[in-house]
């Protein structure tokens, strides 16, 4: 399970995406493992009416080297009652909030290599934020809809948070009218009711769960949901959503078995052909995903299918689930992965313009925090949004990097082994290096260590002079054109060590052409003679290098802005969008995000003004126009101008522009004027 930032990049609306709710804690050095779960026993009984948990929990492990204390990670909320060696005699057990933690001394201590059994006790209320391992972020939940318990939420003792592969048996006991879903062959069955019990109490039941392959089978859903089945290509795909999202379950269903479909061509069969797609409620995560299970939040589920993310879930069923990384430094083996495999079928989808955006997307996050090498992520708090954007998107860029360095037939190859060699394992980055230079043919420590191992990327310049040649258009006695002109010129850039195959773009009177030019250095000197005379010349116009231009500059700013926004920090996020206008002053997002902040502290004149500079801007992206109307009509309903709302909510109808659900929006407050939520406070 893993959380994704970049979803709200572009999102209007003021609270962008619980992600960026997540307040960074300190992080710790990293530390090598002590010891190895093997298996997990569970069996949890769930009160969904008083968000309680009941749980007993046997943990096999083992000593990675000798033990005289055994420690995990257990949700705050969660009390432990007892904890009972493999003998059944009791052991002392010392909760420490500060770090989620539980430690358990072994009184006569566990040799290296040498395994045993602890079986815990534990119970609960699972109802707020408050105690998550996440503060303020909700990763187990118990309630009547819908309770999720994710892995990520550390609900049973975990050890090794995704890095730490483990079978399992879990065992759930709900409302006979709730189903729960997981991983592994599932199996379930009625609860004989007690012989005394109560007569007012529900009927229960109970599901199984057996997952014989180590991976990371620790999320676990219940609620009432409808469900769509399509065996199409093979696969036992499962659809549950709420009766609200009945309408587009058809097509997330068909969806998904495109994309499962296609990852299969190019990885390789996933480790199953079940998938189970769950909706879990709006105030968790935007997607989450386990072994044969994607689970997408309600406010993730749109009319128009959003191809992107679900994309992006099933694609960890070969990155996380099947292949996973050895360490925190090796996590861009599993984002970073997901992440460009999800671009790779935007392509797949919606062709190279599709591609383009999506790198777009990638370059912002992955230079928004390029602090810290990519190689050295462990240095940061793993749900910090430094962590996100490395190892999700820097790591997708090194992929499509690379793509461009081995050639399209060299790269699918090199994924589909690495896909093949270590599915079911852990796996470093220099294991992946070794399967891309033995399809490349040469080492490739240079590109590995450019990339992973250092901060900052390359803003190309050009510089070039053009010549007509003295047979510039002549034909020889066997009719062939000669080339008429040269043009030599200096591709330059400001990192020393850099080195990358860049292509050069050449726009002439006749036909475009294209040449490959290896930057080396600062300056890299270049010669091309073309048959027409050259009017443009372009580096890497198809963005295949990372590179830091101006538009990256300006939405890595707008990205850094957002995130303060939802830490609280308005200050510092105006000063990060301002930054992006002194970039370009026109800026429609840049001046659209000071609007909000304006918004949200009641300062409707200069909100009402950033609003119609985001009009009057380069309208990128497209959706600031309409939304800036919905605000500024807003803003005149508050301010009591009813005949000037009407008149926004109108134009912005008029964009039919329906991103974000924008013209059902407008069409709302068409209808009654919009009222300033009473239990908003000033900023």
């Amino acid at each position: 399970m893993w959380i994704d930032l970049r979803r709200g990049f572009c999102a209007p609306t003021i609270f962008l995406t619980l992600c960026l709710l997540l307040r960074p804690q300190p992080a710790s050095a990293a530390e090598k493992a002590r010891l190895r779960v093997d298996d997990y026993q569970i069996e949890a009984t769930l009160e969904p009416h008083l968000h309680q948990i009941t749980a007993r929990t046997k943990v096999k492990f083992t000593a990675l080297q000798d033990l005289s204390v055994a420690v995990f990670e257990l949700h705050n909320d969660l009390r432990v009652t007892k904890v009972l060696d493999e003998k059944n005699q009791p052991l002392s057990a010392e909760r420490v909030t500060q770090d989620s933690t539980v430690r358990v001394p072994l009184p006569n201590g566990l040799s290296k290599d040498a395994s045993t059994t602890l079986t815990f006790e534990y119970e609960g209320t699972l109802e707020s934020a408050d105690n998550s391992p996440v503060p303020g972020l909700s990763l187990a939940y118990i309630g009547d809809d819908t309770s999720y318990l994710l892995y990520a939420g550390r609900w049973f003792p975990v050890n090794g948070y995704g890095m730490n592969r483990f079978t399992s048996t879990i065992s759930v006991t709900v409302p006979a009218h709730m189903l729960v879903i997981g991983s592994g062959k599932n199996t379930s069955s009625d609860v004989a009711p007690a012989k005394k019990q109560n007569a007012s109490v529900l009927p229960t039941k109970t599901f199984t769960f057996a997952s014989d392959k180590p991976s990371f089978p620790g999320t676990i859903i219940a609620g009432i949901f409808q469900e769509y089945k399509s065996d199409e290509a093979g696969m036992d795909l499962h659809v549950f959503f709420k009766p609200t999202h009945q309408n587009v379950a058809p097509a997330y269903t068909t969806t998904a078995v495109q994309e499962f479909t296609y990852y299969i061509t190019l990885y390789g069969l996933a480790p199953s052909q079940k998938l189970n797609i769950v909706e879990l409620p709006g105030d968790t995560l935007p997607y989450t995903w386990a072994p044969e299970l994607v689970g997408m939040a309600g406010s993730s589920i749109t009319e128009k299918t959003n191809y992107r993310l679900l994309a992006d879930g099933i694609a960890h069923q070969w990155w996380g689930v099947s292949v996973s990384p050895a360490t925190k430094d090796d996590w861009w083996l599993c984002d970073g992965f997901a992440r460009y495999s999800e671009a790779m079928y935007v392509e797949n989808a919606a062709g190279q313009a599709g591609l383009e955006e999506a790198v777009k997307d990638m370059s912002v996050g992955a230079l928004a925090y390029d602090t810290v090498p990519l190689s050295s992520a462990s240095k940061l708090d793993m749900f910090s949004t430094e962590f996100q954007s490395l190892t999700t998107d820097k790591g997708a860029m090194i992929l499509h990097m690379l793509r461009w360095v081995l050639g399209e037939d060299k790269y699918n190859k090199t994924m589909r082994e690495f896909a093949s060699q270590y599915a079911g394992k852990s796996a470093t980055t220099d294991n992946f290096r070794e399967v891309a230079e033995k399809n490349y043919g040469d080492q490739l420590t240079w590109f590995f260590s450019q990339w992973l191992d250092s901060t900052g990327a390359p803003e190309f310049k050009v510089k070039y002079t053009t010549y007509r040649l003295g047979n510039a258009g002549a034909q020889s006695a066997k009719e062939e054109k000669t080339p008429g002109f040269r043009v030599t010129g200096e591709i330059s850039q400001d990192l020393d060590l850099f080195r990358m195959p860049v292509d050069l773009r050449i726009d002439t009177d006749g036909k475009t052409e294209n040449k490959r030019i290896d930057v080396v250095g600062t300056n890299s000197p270049f010669t091309i003679e073309t048959f027409g005379r050259p009017r443009r010349i372009s580096v890497d116009a198809d963005h295949h290098v990372l590179t830091n231009s101006s538009d990256v500059k300006l939405r890595s700013s707008i990205l850094r802005g957002q995130a303060m926004q939802q830490q609280g920090d308005l200050t510092g996020a105006l000063t990060e969008f301002n930054k992006a206008l002194d970039l370009n002053k026109n800026s429609s997002l840049a001046h659209y995000r000071i609007a909000e902040i304006f918004f949200l502290q009641r300062n409707y004149q200069s909100s009402a003004n950033a609003y119609r500079a985001a009009v009057d801007g380069d309208g990128d992206p497209r959706w600031t126009e309409v939304w800036s109307r919905i605000q500024l009509g807003k803003i005149f309903d508050i301010t009591g101008q009813r005949e000037r709302a009407v008149g926004q909510y109108r134009q912005a109808l008029q964009t039919n522009d329906n991103t974000f659900g924008a013209l059902e929006e407008a069409r709302k407050y068409l209808q009654k004027a919009y009222e300033r939520p009473k239990e908003k406070s000033s900023q």
